[in-house]
């Protein structure tokens, strides 16, 4: 995972100025492209949960690192809005099958009462290989060179084939056999079943407000925000980036311990108030140099690592302590599909709303964050009380 968002982390900073500075997209045209990235892998996310279910974590995580591969590493070969579309497209239909996959393999490794601290190790490679990514990034990139995008988008593509080879050392999790037939699938396993579970659907609605007024603003429209209107550079944003990641590495695994026997759900509430406080700092950016600008950017990225932090070591295990086995990837789909939905209309809204005025970005992105905050309190409503609070790890494997 870690040389893998070693690409993620080249790739997804520096998509909305590669379309827009270096092939001249409009604005809009290029958040459309972002989105159709994160929308393509949203539609097929489901389909990719039904294949797990069905035939397996690892085959559906192989197929999805090849069309990944295939999909993002054409796009130097954009030249026209479409290509980038149908390039993008393939791309997003493997992510669509790849995090169904990697999610049910990440489950099955671990028994319950780890996968706090096993999603908490999770997120610290993969945040170790994104910011080393980004950081790379701006330093190769040149929005007066194209080729050197090219070389980060075929890196991107190189760190999905080397996950491929390590699939073959990953064993495929058991599964007890189930009736697969249409009707057995309709009663028994089918997204109907998924969607009458209300504590889940509650919780993987919030999860995806978050994914839209959070981790998306941060990915795709803070950057553009820094270059365009905070006159940032390129190797500024791979500082905000490299500072971001560096936080996370440091309070990950603490966060997972601090939280050990507490609520999941104030602790999604406290996620809102300080990802609220880092879109407030990036408001303060459209009154200060660039310098200063880069300064408290870099600020606000690591304050919101935290609300990352403790997002991460919350929502994968609830998710799984909801799922029953028989449906795990048709449940770990559909949360991951919210999500998906969230990264894809997080960038066109930034953007729609970045083109009319910062202010109206980042206070709209706060309030959605602090609203995030309370329907998480709500939460504990619906919760079973078996998932409300984080197991804790006691000697002999109980908890």
């Amino acid at each position: 995972m870690a040389v893998n968002y070693l690409g993620t982390g080249m790739f997804a900073p520096f998509l909305l100025i590669y379309l827009h500075n270096v092939r001249g997209f409009e604005l809009q045209t290029a958040g459309l492209v972002a989105a159709a990235f994160a929308g393509s892998g949203m539609l097929s996310g489901l389909v990719g949960g039904a294949m797990v279910d069905r035939l397996g974590a690892r085959p559906t995580a192989a197929l999805a690192l090849v069309l990944l591969a295939a999909g993002l590493g054409s796009l130097p070969l954009v030249r026209e809005p479409w290509q980038a579309f149908a390039f993008v497209i393939v791309g997003g239909v493997g992510r669509g099958f790849f995090w169904p996959g990697y999610s049910t393999l990440l489950i099955a490794a671990t028994p319950a009462d780890a996968r706090a601290g096993s999603y908490a190790v999770q997120r610290v490679t993969a945040n170790l290989g994104f910011g080393l990514g980004g950081l790379a990034a701006g330093l190769i990139v040149s929005t007066s060179d194209p080729s050197t995008f090219t070389v980060i988008f075929l890196l991107n593509a190189a760190t999905y084939l080397v996950f491929l080879v390590t699939l073959a050392f990953v064993p495929e999790p058991g599964r007890t056999k189930h009736d697969e037939s249409p009707a057995g699938l309709l009663l028994h396993g089918g997204y109907r079943e998924v969607l009458r579970d209300r504590a889940f659907v509650a919780a993987i609605a919030i999860g995806a407000l978050f994914a839209t007024f959070g981790i998306a603003q941060l990915n795709s429209t803070l950057p553009l925000f820094a270059t365009s209107d905070a006159g940032v550079s390129e190797r500024g944003i791979g500082l905000i980036f490299l500072f971001n990641t560096l936080a996370i590495l440091i309070l990950q695994l603490p966060a997972a311990k601090i939280l050990q026997g507490r609520r999941r759900t104030r602790a999604l509430a406290i996620t809102g108030a300080i990802w609220a406080i880092s879109w407030l700092l990036a408001l303060a950016c459209g009154w200060l140099s660039a310098l200063e600008a880069t300064v408290v950017l870099i600020a606000a990225a690591v304050v919101f690592a935290i609300g990352e932090c403790l997002l991460g070591v919350v929502q994968g295990p609830l998710v799984a302590d909801l799922a029953p086995e028989r449906v795990r990837g048709r449940y770990t789909a559909l949360w991951l599909t919210t999500t998906q939905l969230g990264l894809t209309v997080g960038p066109a809204i930034g953007a729609f709303l970045l083109e009319r005025s910062p202010t109206a970005l980042w206070a709209t992105a706060a309030v959605a964050c602090l609203v995030c905050g309370a329907a998480a309190l709500l939460l504990e409503r619906v919760l079973p009380r078996a998932a409300l609070l984080t197991p804790v790890p006691v000697a002999g494997g109980g908890t």
